[in-house]
């Protein structure tokens, strides 16, 4: 059957890579989840150097793979996982190839320390990047010129996409995955993954408390489940703390100290990802949609899509638009209370 799906999608490794690193792209995209057709899905290879000679047994991890770096050059998106060693040069032959695979057309994504190859290939001058917290300072220290953004999970630039840490790298590539083929093949590879679905690139790395120093019920996760239930509402924070029994500004701290973020910031990421739902899934009116996902406007919903999503909705949803399940007519509205 002929392939209908975002073409290829190649892995870089390369001798010493961090395997679980590697293992992140690989487990993601190296088949479909239950649900998605094959033919819709990537073409997957795991692109390695040609020979291994130079690899040593104190590497921790050597791959051997059926693809060489010729076809990560000629891929349609290259994931480079991470940099075998952050205090080296990045392997020259991978840093040629992921610069010769951007010069072709290619969309290049990193996950934590693969900026450093990234930068090694001179992809990321210009564009505000992100990678693990910890190595910043090494990678400012040998590219002092890059626009380094400490405190987000991942940055989509177009081509050029990096991210943070190990779960951060997995957040990424669930997004090339919404951005790619939609809600409901993200959705059901984070379900298979049994991961968030979507975290926000824009979330905070790392928490200052992630975990409360005694087992407490904030009351947030039955107010989250409320609000979600509730998203064609105009809810205000002030209709967040009431429903949770705070007071606005503890609701702030608790948003920020177990979500990263403000209430505004998470209801607004939430209508957005009900938006994509009711294009992709219903012929239901901009207008509706606008309304269904608490937007109020056709205007207010296009002018919030096009700057988080880089596309007006009619263009979304022409794009991913499902080929295998039935289109909702007019899903039933969730009620207040």
């Amino acid at each position: 059957m002929e392939s209908t799906g975002p073409g290829t999608l190649a892995v870089a490794v390369a001798p010493g890579m961090p395997i679980f690193e590697v293992a992140i792209p690989y487990q993601v995209f190296y088949e479909p989840p239950l649900g998605v057709d094959p033919a819709a899905w990537y073409d997957f290879q795991l692109c390695g150097p040609r020979d291994t000679q130079h690899a040593t047994l104190r590497d921790p991890f050597v791959a051997l793979t059926d693809h060489d770096y010729d076809d990560l050059i000629r891929a349609d998106t290259v994931i480079v996982p991470s940099t075998p060693n952050v205090r080296e040069d990045p392997p020259t032959d991978l840093v040629e190839a992921v610069r010769a695979a951007y010069d072709r057309g290619a969309r290049i994504a990193s996950l934590c320390t693969g900026a450093f190859v990234l930068a090694a290939a001179g992809l990321l001058d210009g564009l505000r990047m992100t990678t693990h917290w910890r190595h910043i300072a090494a990678l400012r220290e040998r590219h002092p010129h890059l626009d380094i953004d400490p405190g987000v999970l991942y940055i989509d630039d177009g081509r050029i996409l990096t991210s943070a840490g190990t779960m951060a790298g997995m957040d990424l590539c669930i997004h090339l995955i919404r951005k790619d083929l939609g809600s409901q093949a993200a959705n059901a590879a984070a379900r298979y993954l049994v991961v968030s679905p979507h975290r926000a690139g824009g979330q905070a790395q790392y928490l200052q408390s992630p975990v409360p120093a005694q087992p407490t019920d904030s009351g947030l996760a039955t107010t989250l489940e409320w609000a979600l239930s509730n998203l064609e509402h105009p809810l205000t924070v002030a209709d967040l703390a009431g429903h949770a029994n705070l007071s606005e500004r503890t609701l702030a701290r608790r948003f920020h100290s177990e979500l990263g973020g403000t209430p505004l910031q998470w209801l607004l990421t939430q209508r957005l990802i009900r938006a994509r739902e009711l294009l992709e899934l219903t012929d239901l009116p901009v207008e509706v949609v606008a309304a269904r996902c608490g937007l109020g406007t056709a205007a207010n919903l296009r002018t919030h899509f096009n700057r988080e999503v880089g596309l007006p909705p009619s263009e979304y949803r022409r794009s991913h638009r499902p080929t295998r399940h039935e289109i909702i007519t007019e899903p039933a509205p969730a009620r207040l209370g």
